[in-house]
C-alpha cells in the first residue's frame, strides 16, 4: 500500500513523497514581473516536498492578473527563474511552474494599461486590487476566433522558456475561474463558434494547450489543474450533467498524451472526481479543497486508500518551509501571519524557521 511518504515516478522525475506544495500566489515578484533571489530563497527552502509547484505565473503580459505576479515571457524573467530552478535544485528539490493566463480577472493597472481577453465580453463579479485601490472588474474583450492560435502559443513559449530556465516541467492551470477555466464554464463563455456553445467545445482550447505544451517539452513535463464545480470569480458550472460532459471532453482530450499528473481540486470523495481519475489513467495529485487546509491525516488517507496518487498542500507549507519532514516526524507546525501572505518581503516569507 502506498504511503504519503513513498516515492513516486512523476513523469520525467521521481517524487521523493507524495506531498505537494501547491501554487501560492505571493506577489514578490522583482522588476520586469522577473523572479528575485528572494523567491529563489523561498522556493529552495521548500525543496522537501515531492515536488513544488510554483505560483501562478503569465505566459504572457496580457495574460497577468494580479499585482507584482511573475511571468516567464522575457528573457529577464527566464533569468529570474533560473535563479529559483538552481537554488530548488541544488536542495536535491524538483519544481515545475504553474502558466496562469488571468483572463478577465485583471485590470489594466496592473499591466501597463494593456486590455483583458476572455472567451466572451462578460465582466467578471466583485473587485480586483490595484495600486489605486480596489476597483470593479472591467468588461473584457471577447477573443476573435482567429486569436487563439496565438493563445495556445503564449504557453507553448512560456513553457519554452520555463524549459530553458532550468525548470523540471508547468502545470497548465485550467482552474479557479482564470482564462482556461473561463472557457470551460458555460458562464464566462457565450462563444457560437467552434470552441463554445456545448461541451466539447468549451473543453476545445485546454486540450490544444495542453496537447500544444506537450509537442514542445513533452508530456512527461506536463501537468495540469482543473477545478469542476468549483463555482468561483462568475465561472459557474452547476449542471452536473453538462459539468460531467465538459470535463469528460477534456479528460478523454487529454488522457492520450500521457501527461504527468492531473490535479484535480474538487470533493476527492465525489463520483466525479473518481469517473475523471479513472478516465486520466495516470498520475492523480488531490487535495481537500479550497479554502480547506489539507491535514496531514486526511493527505495520508487520499493516498493509503488509493483516491489519490499525490496531495497538492496550500496554506501549511507557507510557515512550514520543510513540511514534509514535519509531517513524517508528526512535529509541531508554524502558524502562518495572513498579514504577509501577499506582497511585502523577506518577513512572513523566507523567515519562518525550520526544525533544528
Amino acid at each position: 500500500m502506498s504511503t504519503l511518504f513513498s516515492p513516486l515516478r512523476v513523469g520525467a522525475f521521481e517524487a521523493p513523497n507524495r506531498i505537494v506544495m501547491a501554487p501560492l500566489t505571493r506577489n514578490r515578484a522583482g522588476e520586469g514581473m522577473a523572479p528575485t533571489e528572494l523567491n529563489a530563497e523561498y522556493y529552495a527552502q521548500r525543496a522537501g516536498a515531492g515536488f513544488i509547484v510554483a505560483e501562478g505565473t503569465q505566459p504572457s503580459a496580457v495574460g497577468q492578473g494580479y499585482l507584482n505576479t511573475p511571468g516567464i515571457h522575457s528573457p529577464e524573467q527566464v533569468a529570474g527563474w533560473r535563479l529559483v530552478a538552481d537554488a530548488v535544485h541544488k536542495r536535491g528539490g524538483r519544481i515545475v511552474v504553474q502558466l496562469m493566463h488571468a483572463g478577465r480577472i485583471a485590470h489594466p493597472d496592473n499591466k501597463g494599461g494593456l486590455e483583458s481577453v476572455a472567451p466572451s465580453a462578460i465582466a467578471a463579479p466583485g473587485t480586483i486590487m490595484t495600486r489605486g485601490g480596489a476597483q470593479p472588474m472591467p468588461t473584457p474583450r471577447a477573443l476573435k476566433t482567429e486569436e487563439l492560435a496565438g493563445i495556445v502559443e503564449d504557453f507553448v513559449h512560456a513553457a519554452r522558456c520555463a524549459r530553458q530556465a532550468g525548470l523540471d516541467g508547468v502545470e497548465i492551470h485550467a482552474a479557479n475561474g482564470y482564462l482556461l477555466h473561463q472557457f470551460l464554464a458555460p458562464t464566462s463563455n457565450e462563444r457560437d463558434d467552434d470552441y463554445g456553445g456545448s461541451p466539447q467545445a468549451r473543453a476545445r482550447l485546454v486540450v490544444e494547450v495542453a496537447r500544444a505544451v506537450a509537442e514542445e517539452i513533452g508530456a512527461d513535463r506536463v501537468g495540469i489543474r482543473i477545478s469542476p464545480e468549483h463555482n468561483i470569480k462568475g465561472a459557474l458550472e452547476t449542471d452536473p450533467e453538462e459539468t460531467l460532459a465538459t470535463y469528460t471532453a477534456l479528460v478523454e482530450g487529454i488522457a492520450p498524451l500521457g501527461l504527468a499528473y492531473l490535479s484535480i481540486l474538487a470533493d476527492p470523495a465525489s463520483r466525479l472526481t473518481a469517473d475523471l481519475r479513472r478516465r486520466f489513467r495516470g498520475n492523480v495529485v488531490l487535495n481537500s479543497g479550497f479554502g480547506t487546509v489539507t491535514s496531514r491525516e486526511e493527505a495520508s488517507l487520499l493516498v493509503a486508500s488509493g483516491l489519490a496518487d499525490l496531495v497538492a498542500v496550500g496554506r501549511p507549507f507557507l510557515a512550514n518551509p520543510d513540511l514534509a519532514r514535519r509531517w513524517e516526524l508528526g512535529a509541531d507546525l508554524n502558524e502562518p501571519d495572513p498579514a504577509t501572505f501577499y506582497g511585502g518581503g523577506a518577513r512572513g516569507y523566507t523567515d519562518y524557521p525550520a526544525l533544528g
